[in-house]
C-alpha cells in the first residue's frame, strides 16, 4: 500500500506504474474517491465541532423556548450528520478496497516487458554437464531408484500428489541441514511459521485481493499460505520496532500450499509444480532507505547464489521485465538451474524488494535518529525450496549407470557419496 499524500502528488507515475505492471487501476476514479473521502470527513468533522457547541450552549440554557429551538436544532444537525456517517462508510469501504489495489511503483532499472517470456538473463555460472547417454529425467530416475511415488501419490493426494521415498526423503532432510547451517553463518534468525493463517496476513503481504485464486480456503475462512514470508512478516504487524534491531534478518521455514491455478498444463507430472511443498524463505526487514534495499537486496540473491554454487549446480540469474512483477514488488530476480533432461532453466528462487509497500499494510515502523515514525522495509527471497530443487540436483548429478552422484556439501547429512540400484 502507498502513501495517499505520495499517489496525491503522483497521479501520472501511479497511471505508468499500472500500464508498466500490466495491473487495471484506474487512478482518476480512484482519486474522485478519494476527494469525495475528504469532503464527507470534513463535514462530518465541522459537523461535530457544531454537535459539541450546541451541547456546550444547551447545557446552560434555563428550560424556554430557546432551549427547545437548540434541541430541535440540535436533533436536525444530528440527522444530517447520521446520513453523511453512512455515506462515509459505504465510501470508506470503496476507498479501502482500491487502496489495496493501487500498484508500487518499478524502479528504473526494471526492464520493460509484458511477461516472463521478456525477462532479461544478467549472468549465468557453471557449465551445463555433457552427457555421453541420454540422460533422464527426474521421474525416471526417482522412480528407477525408488525415490519416489507419484501414482500412488495422485491416489492419496490426488492431482499432482507425490510421495518422497528412501534417499529420496533423506536426500530433501539432507538439503534442510545443509541450508540451516549455511544461514546459521549468516546470522539469520530461525523461525518456523504458521502456513494457516488470517485474511489480514495475506492482505499485508500483498497476495490478497492480487492472488486469490492460488490459494487455499479452509472452512473457517483461513487460508493456507503459499510461503513462510506471509507469517514472518506478519509477526512483526503493529509494532514499532528498535532502530537498532534493524535489519531484521529471518529464515522462515513452512510447509506451503499453492493451487497452481494459473499454470494448467504446464508441469503437470513430477516434481516442479506440486500444490503442497517445503520451503526455507529469507525474509528482511530494513531502515526506510531506497540504498539501503537495493544494497540488502543484492545480499539475498548473493546468499542463494552462494548455496548453489557450493551444490556445484549450473544456473542462470534473470531480472523480471515490468509485466511480470507483482502489485507490490519494486524489483524482482529468479534464480533459474539447469536442468538437463529438460532442456531448460526451473525457476528456484524469486528475489524482491517492495520498500514500504508490506509494511504499510501491516504497520510495521520503526523510530529514526529524529524520533519520528517510519514505516520499514521489506525484502524477500527463497532459500530453498523443494521438492523442486530436487529436479535439477538429480538430473545434473546423474550416471551412465542410473545412480546419484551426491554434491560433496550434502555427504555429511546423507551419509554416503552415491545413490544407486538397491
Amino acid at each position: 500500500m502507498l502513501d495517499i499524500k505520495f499517489i496525491r502528488e503522483n497521479k501520472e507515475l501511479i497511471d505508468l506504474a499500472a500500464k508498466k505492471k500490466r495491473v487495471k487501476f484506474d487512478v482518476g476514479y480512484f482519486l474522485k474517491v478519494d476527494d469525495e473521502r475528504r469532503t464527507l470527513q470534513g463535514a462530518i468533522e465541522k459537523k461535530r465541532a457544531e454537535q459539541n457547541e450546541f451541547s456546550s450552549q444547551i447545557a446552560k440554557a434555563p428550560e424556554g423556548e430557546a432551549r427547545s429551538a437548540m434541541l430541535s436544532q440540535m436533533k436536525t444537525l444530528k440527522d444530517s450528520m447520521k446520513t453523511e456517517e453512512d455515506k462515509l462508510t459505504d465510501v470508506l469501504k470503496k476507498w479501502r478496497k482500491l487502496m489495496l489495489e493501487v500498484p508500487n511503483i518499478p524502479d528504473m532499472s526494471v526492464p520493460e516487458g509484458t511477461s516472463d517470456a521478456e525477462n532479461q538473463e544478467l549472468r549465468t555460472w557453471g557449465n551445463k554437464p555433457v552427457f555421453d547417454f541420454e540422460p533422464k529425467g527426474h521421474i525416471a530416475l526417482m522412480e528407477d531408484l525408488d525415490l519416489a511415488d507419484f501414482a500412488r501419490g495422485a491416489e492419496v493426494a490426488g492431482f499432482r500428489g507425490y510421495f518422497l521415498k528412501n534417499e529420496g526423503a533423506l536426500l530433501q532432510f539432507a538439503l534442510w541441514q545443509f541450508v540451516i547451517e549455511f544461514f546459521r553463518t549468516k546470522k539469520f534468525t530461525p523461525m518456523i511459521v504458521p502456513s494457516l493463517v488470517r485474511q489480514e496476513t495475506l492482505l499485508g503481504t500483498g497476495y490478497l485481493p492480487q492472488g486469490e485464486e492460488d490459494l487455499y480456503q479452509t472452512q473457517d475462512r483461513e487460508y493456507l499460505a503459499g510461503t513462510g514470508e506471509v507469517a514472518a512478516m506478519s509477526y512483526f504487524a503493529d509494532q514499532t520496532l528498535a532502530k537498532d534491531i534493524l535489519p531484521k534478518k529471518m529464515l522462515a521455514f513452512s510447509d506451503c500450499f499453492r493451487r497452481e491455478a494459473g499454470s494448467y498444463g504446464k508441469d503437470t507430472k513430477g516434481l516442479v509444480r506440486v500444490h503442497e511443498f517445503f520451503k526455507f524463505e529469507q525474509v528482511m526487514l530494513c531502515e526506510a532507505s531506497h540504498e539501503m534495499s537495493v544494497a540488502f537486496h543484492e545480499e539475498l540473491l548473493s546468499n542463494a547464489e552462494q548455496m548453489i554454487q557450493q551444490l556445484e549446480l549450473p544456473y542462470h540469474v534473470v531480472i523480471n521485465c515490468t509485466g511480470d512483477l507483482g502489485l507490490g514488488q519494486v524489483k524482482k530476480y529468479d534464480i533459474e538451474v539447469w536442468a538437463p533432461a529438460e532442456k531448460r532453466y526451473i525457476e528456484t528462487h524469486s528475489c524482491s524488494y517492495f520498500h514500504d509497500f508490506q509494511t504499510r499494510r501491516l504497520n510495521i515502523r520503526y523510530k529514526d535518529e529524529e524520533g519520528k515514525l517510519r514505516f520499514a522495509h521489506s525484502l524477500n527471497n527463497t532459500a530453498l525450496a523443494l521438492p523442486r530443487f530436487l529436479v535439477p540436483l538429480l538430473e545434473n548429478n546423474q550416471q551412465a549407470d542410473g545412480s546419484i552422484k551426491i554434491p560433496k556439501v550434502l555427504i555429511q547429512y546423507m551419509g554416503q557419496d552415491r545413490i544407486g540400484k538397491k
